[in-house]
Formats: structure tokens, sequence, C-alpha cells
């Protein structure tokens, strides 16, 4: 569904390939050889600020091999949605001294300073081997100038920022309107468990046997059908690497009721538009198959889509057929799993009051935020979805004090798809404000 990974959210940043420390990189240098490499580094660093800007061609600068792995498109692509949401790149603010080949990296720009590695190839003409942006720090940003940059995005929007006690959000933008989640949605499977451990009805360490396949995001679709596997491992693959077969092997365990009985329990405004509560496998053979039957699902009350389900193995699509329809762009972003940003917050502090530390620590695998937003915070659990014309994110978030807090960014298009980068970027930016 999405361009690398359907229903997963992949950290983006500025750059992509970033070459290990050798054997020899840790050796010591002579002093003259250590002085020639940071001199080159400082040197190839101050062209990166070009090529930011867009004033030296890529090509200039990296190895063939970096290029290989991030195209001169892409890099100019990924440095525009930086510097739209950063200002210009203005000038290196530090080059660490090197360990052989490679320092660390920061770069000040008109908004933020970027900070990361930086890798020269001496058999390259010292030329950038590799190169890591992953840490943006804001200077002088707002809540408003965020907020601003989110009311800007075409299509739909909703963002909610604050305390989950009831105190008021620094963020709510629609914060009621109903938006598609992509895997998001995962959270409730995720919840239900979590309750059914709290009530001793399961154990984290139980074991269920692979007896159902869905489609990629995720791992386990390649995994021989009746290996054992502990609700822990399909709990732990469905939020952190947003595996689809692990999601609906959970979700047939549990059953689909359940799962929406959550729903209506935590406080969902519009519960019955995600009944049937799909499965991953049944939202792709929706969209992926007979056009008339996905008409007549959009159209059609509860029961009429509970029919309509159970008649979509079928002549079902085949993986092909799917990767088609979502390549095409938004495809019934209606059929979807569907709550607002303030469902997900109630959501979020209903996961905090199970009190379950396993799928507490399960959110945290994965938490979608660079070290240094990670330190700034107590505790990072994520989740997140995308679609073409679909975009959410969720943080629950724990400050230095204890006190729990819940980021949620949804984006809708049906008309377009969205850029998932600029989109992040945003995120980065709310998460990384200065913390009282």
């Amino acid at each position: 569904m999405k361009r690398k990974d359907c229903f997963a959210l992949v950290l983006t940043s500025l750059a992509a390939l970033t070459l290990p420390f050798g054997p020899a990189a840790a050796q010591p240098e002579a002093p003259q050889t250590a002085t020639a490499e940071l001199s080159a580094l400082e040197m190839r660093s101050q062209q990166i600020v070009a090529v930011i800007n867009g004033n030296l061609a890529p090509e200039a600068v990296f190895t063939d091999a970096f290029l290989a792995q991030v195209p001169a498109a892409q890099f100019e692509a990924i440095s525009q949605q930086v510097t739209t949401q950063f200002g210009a790149a203005l000038a290196v603010e530090s080059v660490d001294p090197p360990i052989g080949t490679q320092a660390a990296l920061a770069i000040r720009m008109e908004r933020a300073i970027a900070r990361g590695s930086i890798a020269i190839d001496p058999g390259s003409d010292n030329r950038i081997a590799g190169l890591l942006l992953q840490n943006f720090d804001p200077v002088g940003d707002s809540l408003a100038g965020i907020e601003a940059d989110l009311a800007a995005l075409p299509g739909s929007v909703s963002a909610w920022f604050g305390p989950l006690d009831g105190g008021t959000p620094l963020i709510s933008i629609a914060p009621d309107r109903l938006m598609a989640l992509g895997s998001t949605f995962k959270l409730y499977v995720l919840a239900a468990l979590a309750e059914e451990v709290a009530a001793g009805k399961r154990a984290w360490s139980d074991v269920a046997v692979l007896d159902s396949k869905s489609f990629p995001s995720g791992q386990m679709q390649d995994w021989p059908q009746g290996a054992p596997v502990t609700l822990h491992t399909l709990a732990s693959m469905m939020i952190s690497i947003s595996d689809n077969t692990a999601t609906d092997q959970l979700m047939r365990l549990l059953g689909r009721d359940k799962v929406l009985a959550l729903l209506r329990r935590t406080g969902h405004a519009a519960p019955a538009l995600n009944d049937p509560f799909m499965t991953t496998r049944e939202m792709f053979l929706l969209k992926g198959g007979d056009p008339a039957r996905l008409e007549a699902y959009r159209s059609g009350d509860a029961a009429k889509r509970r029919a309509l389900l159970a008649g979509v193995e079928q002549n079902p699509a085949s993986l092909d057929q799917i990767q088609r329809v979502f390549l095409g762009g938004p495809t019934a972003i209606d059929v979807e799993w569907l709550a607002r940003a303030e469902d997900l917050v109630k959501l979020l502090a209903s996961l905090r009051k199970t009190g379950s530390t396993q799928a507490l620590g399960i959110m945290a695998i994965n938490p979608s935020a660079s070290p240094a937003i990670r330190e700034k915070w107590a505790y990072v659990g994520y989740k997140g979805g995308s679609e073409p014309g679909v975009l959410n994110f969720t943080w629950l978030l724990t400050d230095k004090a204890g006190r729990d807090h819940a980021l949620v960014l949804s984006w809708n298009n049906a008309e377009a798809a969205l850029d998932q980068s600029a989109f992040e970027l945003l995120g980065q930016r709310i998460l990384a404000l200065p913390r009282d």
C-alpha cells in the first residue's frame, strides 16, 4: 500500500547511506593523516550545505556507490522537504575530529540544527560515501508555526497534542474529525489483547499456531503455516513492523467483535462505521478485487458489509492485482478503519489504565523518533499507518516528570498521494519542542 511498506511507518531522514566504523578506522593515526582527513571532511561538509540548498549537484559531491543507493533526484526531493520545514541550510556548525574517515556533523539551518554523521572515501577523491542527518533540533520553532504548516496541507488534517489527564491540549486541529487510520487501527487489537491478559483469560506466553496469511507489509506471510508463535511475538510484529499476518492471526484469536466492543468501551464516536471490524486481508481483497463488491460495501449497512466480507475469498485478488490498485493512488479511503484524534487519545488513556508493561514495551520497540527526541521523554511509544491518501502517526509519551501525553496526527486526501516525509517532519518538530 505504501511505496515500500504497506501499513508501516519508517522514520525517514535527510540521507540514507551510512558506513560502519571498520577495524582500520579504530586505529590511532599519525597527526598529519588525521589533520588531512579533517580538512577533507570539513570541505565536503561545506559542500553539503550547497547541495541541500540546490546550489550544487549531488553528483559533484557523493560517490557513485552512494548515488546508487540514494539517486540525485531522491536526494534533491528530500532536501526540498527539509528546507521547506526548517529553512535553508546556512552553515556547518561543527565537524568533530574524525575517527578514520568519518566524523560527527552539525549543520545550522534557518529554523533547526541538523545533526548526524558524514564519511568520505579517500579512494574516490574524498567524495562523500556516507551521510546521515537524523536529528533536527528546532531553533526558534513554535506551536503556532507548526499549526500553520499543518493547516496548509491539502486535504483533511486532524491533530491533537496534550496531556492525557484532561489538561488543555497544546495543539487541537479538528480533533473530532473522523479520519482513515491505516495500520494505526492495530492499537485497538493490542489493547483488546492486553485487556484479555489483564483479565487472566490469556497470557503473553500463550502459543498460537499460524493458520492464515495476509499480504505485506510484514514478514510472517512468508513463515511456514503451522509455526508456533507466542502472543507476545505476534503483538510485537504487529506493532513494530506493522506485520499484517500477525495482526490477522490475533484478530482471529480474539474475534473481531471483541475488538469492536473495545472501540465502544473506550468512547469511540462512531463504532458502527467500523462494523464489521475488518482484517487486513479483507481490506486488501475488497479494494483489490471486484469493483462492484467494493461499491456495495461502501453503501451497505453493517449486515450487508458482513455478508460481503464472507465472500471476499471467492476468486481472491492476487498480490500483483492488489499492488496495481494501490500504486494507482488513493482507493476508497472511506473503506478503512476510522477514528477521530479524540478517539485515539481515549484509547491511549485506556492502554495506560490497563497497566500492561508488555503492551507499552511493544509500542516502544519502534518509537519513530530520533535519539535526540527520545532523550527529551521518559517513554516514547508509537504506531502509525499509511496507504495512498492516508497517513496517521500516534505517539504515547511520558515526560520526565511522569505525566503522560499523546500526539495524534492524521492526514487524508482522497484525490492525491501524500508527502509522508513532510508530514513526519511535522511530528518530529512537535516532539522536539522544548519541555518546561
